[in-house]
């Protein structure tokens, strides 16, 4: 099937039915929303489902492995933890296990992370003069993955028309199905 014939059915659509496709495609993308914003409520964490973007953390995790979080307040950071952290003035979280903890009279906990396959910890990574992490900056902790199903993901952001074809694709089948 080429494009042509693809517009083609196109134009053959009445408007009801073409109407009803664009319906069942945002039904499609709100229900991804709904059941994103739901797994956020559930785990804890702003990001549940994470994609490791290095080979910092070899051999635990390689990149492309799809990590599940999850971030409730009353469990306490332990070293030796994997965890997911943000960094003032960074957008992209960091997958790294917690090193070394310490801990303070009035238990406020900070902790200090590694990447499992670097030579040094990760005070280079964080803000200018951080020292330690704190809760405010764990988006959550691994609690299991899916090995190598992010490289989607990662070939998107590595090639953006890769990713204007996928969605392009994906937008006609959706158009062109007719079930």
């Amino acid at each position: 099937m080429d494009v042509a014939t693809l517009f083609d059915d196109v134009k053959r659509m009445n408007k009801r039915q073409f109407f009803y496709q664009v319906l069942s495609f945002g039904m499609i993308v709100s229900s991804a929303l709904m059941i994103w914003k739901g797994l956020m409520v559930v785990t804890g964490s702003e990001s549940p489902i994470v994609v490791v973007l290095s080979g910092s953390m070899e051999p635990a995790f390689h990149r492309g492995d799809l990590l599940f979080l999850t971030n409730y307040p009353e469990e306490p950071v332990r070293v030796g933890e994997i965890v997911v952290f943000k960094v003032e003035g960074r957008d992209i979280p960091i997958v790294h296990r917690v090193l070394k903890l310490h801990e303070k009279n009035n238990s406020t906990v900070k902790f200090l992370t590694k990447g499992d396959n670097n030579s040094v910890d990760d005070r280079g990574l964080y803000a200018p003069g951080q020292l330690w992490l704190t809760k405010k900056d764990l988006v959550g902790r691994a609690r299991g993955f899916l090995p190598y199903v992010g490289m989607v993901t990662i070939l998107m952001n590595e090639y953006p028309k890769f990713k204007c074809a996928v969605l392009a694709c994906l937008g006609l089948y959706v158009l062109m199905h007719r079930e």
